[in-house]
């Protein structure tokens, strides 16, 4: 068997039609013909029942579709790395995050991440449609909120997000170490707007505990509501691996019980792409940044 005549097969796999395969392929009908003719002898199976100018897969083709599929996802991974060796250990990655989560997580990761490794290029795109510019192929890996169940993606676990209260040092919550969820519902509360990830969360859990938030000021910034918090305009619910890397004397976290607002965030990716220089670069370097930025919580 021949990569060619393979080709040719996959080709009329894609087309059901051997005219249009062979245009697809830049060659003449009766060559795609004559190879799969040929390739059929040799197998001594039938590929294709010819049912006037329809033409639908055997049994037999359909085992060798299955496996010319495969044969030719391993080529391409083998062009995928030799690209990358031949990169010097450079490349290019993008990456999709949630809306927010480019403030929450990504900015000094990114700015530490360019210092380590100045030859490979990273774009950040904040989008609602992680998973799905994942699987298109429009985005390298992404970041979101787990589980991710998509049998054609590859989800590696990050860790469990909790969320809390920040507050005005000056605000009389600042003298609590927690209080119940319930509270929220008597406390002038400063949000994201309601289609935001982080307030569709605090929303959800409010309302299985019978009750709504209604915001005094909502914001689209992280940077615009620190700083509402910070002067005591109100008092807002964020991750608590954000508020107690943050460091600032100004505001104080409470955290939030029964229950306590949280989520598990996870990488995803797909299945069948090369895992290059650049991609295992980064997913190191995030495990590492979210490891030290837990140990940094749990120690403050």
């Amino acid at each position: 068997m021949e990569l060619k005549q393979l080709q040719y097969f996959m080709a009329i796999c894609d087309e059901l039609h051997f005219s249009r395969a062979a245009e697809k392929m830049g060659v003449s009908a009766p060559n795609v013909s004559q190879q799969i003719r040929r390739l059929e002898e040799e197998l001594g199976v039938l590929l294709f029942d010819r049912l006037g100018k329809t033409i639908v897969l055997t049994d037999a083709g359909a085992i060798l579709q299955e496996h010319g599929a495969a044969v030719f996802q391993h080529l391409q991974q083998a062009s995928y790395a030799i690209a990358d060796l031949k990169q010097m250990q450079g490349g290019a990655l993008s990456i999709g995050v949630l809306p927010g989560d480019a403030d929450l997580m990504f900015n000094s990761l990114l700015l530490d991440f360019h210092q380590a490794y100045p030859t490979i290029s990273l774009s950040l795109l904040e989008t609602m449609k992680v998973t799905e510019q994942v699987c298109d192929r429009s985005i390298d890996v992404g970041v979101t909120i787990g589980p991710v169940t998509d049998e054609r993606l590859t989800s590696i676990p990050l860790f469990h997000e909790e969320f809390s209260l920040a507050v005005s040092k000056n605000d009389p919550l600042a003298s609590e170490n927690f209080i119940p969820l319930n509270r929220l519902h008597d406390v002038k509360m400063v949000t994201f707007p309601p289609d935001h990830q982080c307030r569709k969360l605090i929303d959800r859990f409010c309302m299985d505990k019978g009750f709504n938030i209604q915001p005094h000021m909502v914001t689209t910034t992280l940077s615009s509501l620190l700083h509402m918090v910070q002067s005591g305009v109100g008092a807002c619910v964020l991750p608590r691996l954000l508020l107690d890397n943050l460091h600032n004397t100004d505001i104080k976290v409470v955290h939030l019980r029964n229950p306590t607002p949280s989520q598990d965030i996870c990488l995803i990716y797909r299945s069948d792409r090369y895992i290059g220089y650049a991609m295992r670069t980064f997913i190191k370097s995030l495990k590492a940044y979210i490891e030290t930025a837990i140990r940094h919580s749990k120690s403050s």
